[in-house]
Formats: C-alpha cells, sequence, structure tokens
C-alpha cells in the first residue's frame, strides 16, 4: 500500500481505484465522500468542489484488499449455520441471527482469529439464547486495506468449523413429573409457567401428573410417559442429595443412567438422567420451575443437542453467577423476535 498527498485540484483519472485515506469535505464542511472509498469516476467529480487542500490517497498493492473486501469475506468465514451478514457500515460487518436459537461461540478459535494482525472480531457470550434479527458479533479490519494473505489465513483457521452457529431448537413432546403436592393458585402458576417456557422453544406439554413420592408410583409414571412418546421428562420434587429419594430409586425401572449431578450455579440441587435417548431432567421443587433458573441454562441445551453430556452441565459455572447483570443469558420467554441484547436493535 502506498500513501500519496496530493492537492484535490490534481486528483483525476489517475487515480482511479485509489482509496481515501480521510473524509473529503466541501468548503461549507459537508462531508462528500466518507474515508475509505474507492475512487470511481462519480467520486471523482467530488474533487471539483472540494475544499481546496491536501488530500492523502492510497495506491493498493496487487496483493491486499480493501477493508470491506477483507472483512466481507472475513465474515463470511466466520458465520455458521442460522447466521447472516449486514453491512458494511462505517467498514464494520455484523453477524445476525436468522432463527430462533442457542448460540455457539467456539472461543479458542475467536483468540486465534484475533491474533491474527489487524483482524478484530468481537462476539456474544457462548451459549445464549438469541431471537432473529440479534446481533451476534461485529467484524472489523482496522486499516483500510491489509494484505490478502491475512484474510486467507483466517478463512483456513475456519475451514473445520465456522466461529458461530446458531443451533436451532428442536420440538419434542415433554411430559412433567411432579413429587410436591401444590394446590390452587401455586399449582395453575406452576403449570402455566412450564406450559409456558415449553411453547417458547417449540415444544409442547403430553402429560403433567402429580405423584405421591413412592418409589413405585413413581417408576409407573415414567414408564407412561415412556410409553406415550415422551422425548424428555422434566421433575420437580426429587431430592438430589438423597440416594433413597424415590425419583432416584425409580430410574432403574426405566433403565435410566446418571449423567451428572449438581450445576455449577446457585439453584444448584438438581440432576440428568437418560432413558435410552430420552433425558430425565430433575430439580428439586417445583418453585425451581417458576424462576429463572440453573433450569432455563439447561434446557436449551436439552432442546438444541441431542446428547448432553457433563461438561455441558460443569461449562455453566464460567458466567453461573447470576446476579441481575446475567439476565441477558435467560432465555427471553416473553419475546418471539429482536435482539435479546439492549442497546442492540438494528
Amino acid at each position: 500500500m502506498r500513501a500519496q498527498a496530493m492537492r484535490t485540484t490534481e486528483v483525476g483519472d489517475g487515480q482511479l481505484g485509489w482509496v481515501l485515506a480521510h473524509d473529503l469535505e466541501a468548503s461549507d464542511g459537508r462531508v462528500l465522500l466518507n474515508k475509505g472509498a474507492v475512487l470511481d469516476e462519480a467520486a471523482l467529480k467530488h474533487f471539483q468542489s472540494a475544499s481546496p487542500g491536501e488530500v492523502h490517497l492510497l495506491e493498493l498493492e496487487a496483493d491486499e484488499l480493501h477493508e470491506n473486501a477483507a472483512g466481507l469475506r472475513i465474515a463470511q468465514a466466520a458465520a455458521g449455520d442460522g447466521i447472516g451478514i449486514s453491512g458494511p457500515l462505517t467498514s464494520r460487518y455484523d453477524l445476525l441471527a436468522e432463527r430462533k436459537g442457542l448460540l455457539r461461540v467456539d472461543a479458542g478459535l475467536l483468540r486465534a482469529i484475533n491474533r491474527v494482525e489487524d483482524v478484530t472480531v468481537y462476539t456474544l457470550l457462548d451459549r445464549q439464547p438469541v431471537l432473529p434479527g440479534a446481533v451476534l458479533a461485529s467484524v472489523k479490519v482496522t486499516p483500510i486495506a491489509m494484505p490478502e494473505a491475512r484474510v486467507a489465513e483466517v478463512e483456513a483457521l475456519c475451514r473445520a468449523q465456522p466461529l458461530l452457529r446458531v443451533l436451532p431448537f428442536q420440538p419434542k413432546r415433554v411430559a412433567v413429573l411432579a413429587l410436591e403436592a401444590l394446590a390452587g393458585e401455586q399449582r395453575s402458576r406452576f403449570e402455566a409457567v412450564i406450559d409456558k417456557k415449553l411453547r417458547w422453544y417449540g415444544s409442547h406439554l403430553i402429560d403433567l401428573r402429580y405423584v405421591a413420592p413412592q418409589t413405585e408410583l413413581v417408576a409407573e409414571t415414567l414408564r407412561a410417559f415412556l410409553s406415550s412418546g415422551a422425548e424428555l421428562i422434566l421433575a420437580a420434587g426429587g431430592n438430589p442429595i438423597d440416594p433413597l429419594d424415590p425419583l432416584e430409586q425409580a430410574l432403574p425401572a426405566v433403565d435410566a443412567r446418571f449423567v451428572h449431578k449438581g450445576a455449577p450455579t446457585r439453584g444448584s440441587m438438581s440432576w440428568l438422567a437418560r432413558a435410552g435417548d430420552v433425558p430425565i431432567y430433575n430439580l428439586a421443587s417445583c418453585r425451581m420451575w417458576t424462576g429463572n433458573t440453573v433450569a432455563d441454562l439447561v434446557l436449551p441445551l436439552l432442546l438444541t443437542s441431542s446428547e448432553v453430556t457433563p461438561d455441558d452441565i460443569r461449562e455453566i459455572g464460567y458466567g453461573g453467577l447470576l446476579g441481575t447483570a446475567m439476565a441477558f443469558r435467560f432465555p427471553p420467554y416473553d419475546r418471539d423476535s429482536g435482539d435479546i441484547v439492549a442497546g442492540s436493535e438494528r
């Protein structure tokens, strides 16, 4: 890239394809051309009405790319399934969610990309529920032009797996087992919240039963759920720290095995088991289903992944201190479109 200072009156056909290094202004201060503009015949006409003075232009080498071309290629390499691209806006490209789902960000890959000189990519946090239109990441090339080899380096890094994906929520048939005797308003609230949350994911409730805490009754209910085609079983009221808890004792009756006990966040009294391909997820009380709790960090995993692993649960600990500042980690159950990040509306 070769920089050259010229008088505005000297700029002509010989500078076609060159790049403006700063805004070009008229005598009254109006911006005629923005920094980074590539000079074509239409752009050259603006120099006739420009404020007299010096202008700085850049002549790109054959192996260099303009910031817009470089940024677009990087954005395309970073964007995986469920992600669109908008821009450029002041040479920045935004990556947008094209569907409701769970954002996955490869943090290690992001670090590697940002080690490439003059490349900047910044994202939302991994495992964040997003809605269509949400801005998930931005891509910006720092200089006006950069060697194409650096863009190719980023493309090579993203070849095995893109930086970002939005995993769609998979509609599932869900059954719910409660070991608590709820009555009146408590029962109505519990049932309404469960139904609302499941519908937000596109799933639906096929059965909900209140069962006395007796092992055989619980086992019978689990068998009935599985026989009716439940693809996910949610439970409330089982005691995760009691080895003789009726719900835990009933698991062998449906050939279920534990996947993980507990979670590294508040409200950690939970466990995940699996009966064949069907996850069984338990919280210690019905009340834990009605607010924003660990369940709302696990449900997005259960409804996007074919199999949730112990490490999936353990990773909740990063950002697991769930104060009000971390509210964005929870699904926006009252919304179905638009960006869930305050101040990021397009």
